[in-house]
Order: structure tokens, then C-alpha cells, then sequence
């Protein structure tokens, strides 16, 4: 089993932060204080703190677009991700680049989204069909 990464960044606001990342994301809160809170984001630990969100610039390349760096995200399994992609289009997030597939047919066949959260930190989130394909050539 892989080892849990620990992130931790900057949000403008730490109620609207635990919205989104419990309420659309499906993380779970853990432990936390008034200026930061740690959230098991699909067995990965996010350390939110109050503070300017780090700068960005779409700068990345990715096919024919260009994608906000730095990103952070998760990969998950095709069923979890299109479940994912229905709560954020219900809670009717904006989408940098909307759910889409990539490397159709091919290794590493992927379904990506690019989105922010509500601090204006971008995420993307990377579907697959079968876990092995993350790191296909």
C-alpha cells in the first residue's frame, strides 16, 4: 500500500474551506484550531491554514490547454471519480477544464478535472478505469 502524503496550503476561510472539502470533495474532517484544519482527503492528509493562497499561473500544458501550476489532486478508480464529477456539478463549481477524458485507446487512458476550490486553489482530479495505468508510458 502506497504511503498517505501530507499537503498543507492556505484558504481565505476555514468555514467555507470545510464546506467544500467535506460537503463536495468528501473529505472527512480530523483534527483542527482556529487558524487550520487537517481533513483525510481519500486517505491522504490536507492541513488547511488561514492565510493568502499561494500565486498561480496557467502555465501547464496539458493537451491543448493550459492548466493552472502549481495543482494539487487525487487519482481515483472511473466509478468514484464520475460520482465526484456529479457532486462538484451539482454544487455547481467551475471547472477550469471540465470532466473529460484523455489518452483515449491508449496506456495511460485517463478521465480529468480541473477545478478551484473556493480560495481559488486549483485541484485536479484523474479517473482510471484500472489502477495501473497511473504511471503507463
Amino acid at each position: 500500500m502506497a504511503q498517505p502524503f501530507h499537503l498543507a496550503f492556505n484558504v481565505r476561510d476555514l468555514d467555507e474551506a470545510r464546506d467544500f472539502y467535506t460537503g463536495v470533495m468528501g473529505a472527512t474532517e480530523g483534527r483542527s484550531t482556529d487558524t487550520w484544519v487537517d481533513f483525510d482527503f481519500y486517505g491522504n492528509q490536507l492541513s488547511l491554514h488561514l492565510g493568502e493562497p499561494f500565486p498561480t499561473q496557467a502555465t501547464g500544458h496539458v493537451g491543448e490547454h493550459l492548466v493552472p501550476m502549481p495543482h494539487f489532486g487525487v487519482v481515483l478508480g472511473k466509478a468514484e471519480w464520475d460520482g465526484l464529477a456529479d457532486r462538484l456539478k451539482a454544487a455547481g463549481v467551475a471547472f477550469v477544464i471540465p470532466p473529460s477524458v484523455r489518452f483515449e485507446g491508449e496506456p495511460g487512458e485517463q478521465w480529468t478535472m480541473f477545478f478551484r476550490d473556493p480560495s481559488g486553489n486549483p485541484v485536479e482530479v484523474k479517473g482510471f478505469r484500472e489502477m495501473a495505468g497511473v504511471f503507463a508510458g
